[in-house]
């Protein structure tokens, strides 16, 4: 069995990327990943360091818009913040929509420490949830 994932968020400059790469590495050869956002920005440099301080390169990674994979066919759609999941496109195929929102870093204010630590929590819960999902949709 062999999945098309997307992750979907507003900016897909933090939340979604954090997601698509560690689905990516906790899924392997099981699914295909992709990222988007309804209104892309682009990745975060917090979003890289953070990722870098666990072990996955996210430097090559680009925000796209939704918009650019309107042909894929996805299985499952995962939205991790409210407003992408409001403003969830029609996307062909029946695909399982699941919806969990994560805090969005990139508002977080104060020092670089201090985003730094919100960047941190955030990337921890996304490896966490990321996790139990693709064990849950490939028990094995």
């Amino acid at each position: 069995m062999h999945d098309h994932i997307l992750v979907l968020c507003t900016g897909n400059s933090c939340r979604s990327q954090m997601a698509e790469a560690y689905l990516r590495h906790f899924a392997g050869d099981k699914a295909t990943v992709w990222s988007a956002g309804t209104s892309p920005k682009q990745v975060h440099p917090l979003a890289i360091q953070v990722m870098d301080e666990d072990g996955l390169d996210i430097r090559g990674h680009s925000s796209k818009s939704v918009d650019q994979l309107s042909r894929e066919k996805f299985d499952l759609i995962l939205t991790v913040c409210d407003h992408a999941r409001e403003s969830c496109p029609i996307l062909p195929g029946n695909a399982k929509k699941i919806h969990h929102s994560f805090e969005d870093p990139a508002l977080a204010t104060g020092t670089l420490d201090e985003q730094l630590r919100v960047f941190r929590k955030v990337r921890d819960e996304i490896k966490t949830y990321c996790a139990q999902l693709i064990h849950s949709l490939y028990p094995s």
